[in-house]
């Protein structure tokens, strides 16, 4: 009974500890990080809508990768596109690019690390293959 009893008191001051590391603020990495994914996603549901407007197939392609350095100039030109204002899908999604390529320039520019600088990554790229289910 002794030994469970210790177990039981160890995890349970374990608990605290773990609720803390799920309340961290997030680093400036990790928001680039998870930004970028998520505007890369909205993109191919943007893509893929059927109610969406024939000028979102003119719209420069928009994979991010945010170890690249060219992903600046990716962000800049799909901002500064200058069709499909009316839609509202595409207006928020260069709000969100105007906001990941800000974060990118003015608060994060000392924590992150360009490991490359192939434009053409950012063009075609070459992505892991979709494992079957």
């Amino acid at each position: 009974k002794l030994p469970t009893m210790k177990m039981l008191l160890s995890l349970i001051s374990l608990l605290p500890a773990a609720l803390l590391v799920n309340a961290a603020p997030p680093t400036c990495y990790s928001r680039v990080l998870s930004l970028s994914k998520e505007i890369t996603e909205s993109f191919k549901e943007l893509q893929t809508s059927k109610a969406v407007d024939s000028c979102v197939e003119m719209l420069p392609r928009l994979y991010l990768d945010i170890h690249n350095y060219c992903v600046l100039a990716k962000l800049r030109d799909f901002v500064a596109y200058p069709r499909c204002e009316r839609v509202l899908e595409v207006s928020e999604l260069k709000e969100k690019a105007r906001s990941l390529y800000t974060i990118m320039i003015a608060y994060c520019r000392r924590d992150l690390v360009f490991l490359t600088d192939d434009c053409n990554a950012l063009e075609n790229p070459v992505l892991p293959p979709i494992e079957p289910s």
